[in-house]
């Protein structure tokens, strides 16, 4: 068998004033989602009872942790922990990596 090799910055595309998401792999123990939001776009603030770990792969992004902000660019990565409430907002129109851990 033989497993596709893919860019994950040519996997979902920006669309205007839009978030795009595409599950990547979506399992029992988790999942893997790739983000493309526009500038001026964000997720309002939420909980999950799940650890997750964000990675952002191009732009930059406003990532907020039980009130405290992080500015994060390519390259950096986040640990939002398990039912702490945290939101997302665009610095710059940005991807990110989303994975979940159940």
């Amino acid at each position: 068998m033989e497993i596709p090799v893919k860019s994950l910055a040519e996997i979902v595309e920006y669309q205007s004033n839009s978030i795009v998401s595409n599950m990547i792999l979506n399992k029992e123990k988790g999942s893997v989602t790739l983000f493309a939001i526009d500038q001026g776009q964000g997720i309002s603030e939420h909980t999950t009872p799940f650890d997750a770990l964000i990675q952002i792969i191009e732009g930059e992004a406003l990532i907020i942790i039980s009130g405290k902000e992080y500015k994060l660019k390519a390259g950096e990565i986040i640990v939002m922990p398990a039912n702490d409430p945290h939101a997302v907002k665009s610095v710059s129109k940005f991807k990110m990596l989303l994975t979940m851990v159940k």
